[in-house]
C-alpha cells in the first residue's frame, strides 16, 4: 500500500494490516537508529522499537496531525526509552544488595574501537541530553522538532545539544 503517512494512519485506524506493515517499513530504521543512540544494548533498542510500533498501532487514533508521523513515532519511542530506563534503574537498585556480595563479572562486549569511544561518550550523557543530541546531531532534526518530539522546552533542547556537542567534540573532531 502506497500513500502518505497520514493516509496510512487512517487505514491503520480502520484495521489495515497492510498499511501498518508499510508504516513499519518506512520508519523502522529511523526509529531503531534513534533508540540505539539511547540504549547501551542494540537488542534493547530493537525491543523498544517493537514496543513503539505496537503502541503506534494501538494509539493510531491519538495522532492529531500536529507534526509528521515520524516525529509522532519518535515521541512514542522516547517515552518507551524513558520507561525502560526507569525500569532498569529500579531493577538495578533492587539487585545491588545481592550483587555486592558476589565477585565482579566480565566486561561488556566490545565493538570496533571508534564505535566504542562514541558509544561511551553518548552513554555518559544524561538520557535527555543524549536524546536531544541523537535527534539534532545524529538524525538531522531541528531543535524545534526535537523539542516537540521529546516534550522538552526549546531552550533546554538547545542547551542539551550544546553541552552534548562539547562533551562529544574530542571524539567527533571538527565534524560537529
Amino acid at each position: 500500500m502506497e500513500g502518505d503517512d497520514e493516509s496510512l494512519l487512517a487505514a491503520i485506524r480502520d484495521g489495515s494490516d497492510s498499511a501498518f506493515n508499510t508504516l513499519i517499513d518506512r520508519h523502522q530504521q529511523a526509529v531503531r537508529t534513534f533508540l540505539r543512540g539511547l540504549t547501551a544494548n542494540p537488542s534493547d533498542a530493537d525491543d523498544l522499537a517493537q514496543e513503539t510500533f505496537l503502541a503506534a498501532w494501538t494509539q493510531a487514533k491519538s495522532f492529531r496531525g500536529q507534526g509528521s508521523v515520524r516525529s509522532w513515532l519518535f515521541s512514542i519511542a522516547w517515552r518507551k526509552a524513558k520507561g525502560s530506563q526507569r525500569r532498569w534503574f529500579r531493577a538495578a537498585r533492587r539487585d545491588t544488595a545481592y550483587h555486592e556480595s558476589l565477585p565482579g563479572e566480565g566486561a561488556p562486549e566490545a565493538p570496533a574501537e571508534d564505535r566504542i569511544a562514541m558509544r561511551q561518550a553518548l552513554l555518559s550523557l544524561p538520557l535527555d541530553q543524549r536524546a536531544a543530541v541523537t535527534l539534532v546531531l545524529g538524525s538531522g532534526y531541528t531543535h524545534e522538532e526535537a523539542a516537540k518530539m521529546l516534550a522538552i522546552p526549546l531552550g533546554t533542547i538547545k542547551s542539551h545539544v550544546l553541552r552534548g556537542r562539547e562533551k562529544l567534540r574530542p571524539i567527533l573532531g571538527d565534524r560537529s
